[in-house]
């Protein structure tokens, strides 16, 4: 096996004397992963939700490790080019850290872990800013799925309502949001009342490195195309 780089001392960014501990911690701890297990793949994320990030993440941990945080940070834990590189060809996987980004290190079979990328996704109700996946729209008439105490929350949002008899009422047909288009924080409040899930949280695998192999499944968003953690 070819002699390991992980030993060599680091450069990191200007920061104060906390934050630069805390960035040695994360370059240590996936130098030692890359040393015990046999693969590192680059994944990336849409609509990260933590806690079912953490349950995806306990099913793995007694054969994998996971990080995530900053590419910059990870890249240089790994090496940027063949010369600072910890093992031969790993530069290629850094290269990959772009964007919403991290890194599985697993001793798992490369088709189960695909397998297992491939069949994940977790539904959830959109936030603030998403982009609407599809156009909702009420019909004037009664909102039977409300109690008449919510009437006065529902007006706050914008909606034309008011009670007849005890029960919520549209007094007209009322556009919650449009298909593409940002939802206000009035919307995403709406379709979370109304149980509509519009965000998919979902894993891609983006590429594999092991010793003897790398294997590229599809690039990498540009930084601009997608928001950090």
């Amino acid at each position: 096996m070819p002699k390991s780089k992980r030993n060599r001392p680091v450069t990191l960014s200007k920061t104060k004397k906390k934050g630069r501990e805390h960035k040695e911690v994360i370059v240590s701890g996936i130098r030692d992963a890359v040393d015990s297990y046999t693969s590192v793949f680059v994944f990336t994320y849409e609509n990260m939700r933590n806690l079912k990030f953490k349950e995806f993440r306990e099913q793995l941990k007694s054969t994998s490790r996971f990080f995530l945080g900053s590419n910059k940070v990870m890249q240089v834990a790994l090496g940027r080019s063949i010369a600072d590189e910890i093992r031969p060809g790993i530069h290629k996987v850094s290269k990959l850290l772009r964007g919403n980004s991290g890194l599985l290190v697993t001793n798992m079979a490369k088709d189960e872990v695909r397998q297992l990328f491939d069949e994940y996704e977790d539904y959830d109700f959109a936030r603030t800013g998403s982009n609407a996946t599809e156009t909702v729209e009420l019909k004037e008439g009664p909102l039977d799925q409300f109690t008449h105490e919510m009437e006065p929350f529902l007006r706050k949002q914008g909606m034309p309502v008011r009670l007849n008899k005890g029960v919520v009422e549209l007094v007209s047909d009322f556009v919650v949001c449009e298909e593409g288009k940002p939802l206000s924080p009035e919307s995403a409040r709406i379709l979370r009342l109304l149980g509509n899930k519009m965000a998919t949280f979902k894993l891609y695998l983006v590429c594999r490195w092991s010793v003897d192999e790398f294997e590229l499944y599809k690039e990498a968003p540009d930084d601009s195309d997608v928001e950090s953690l």
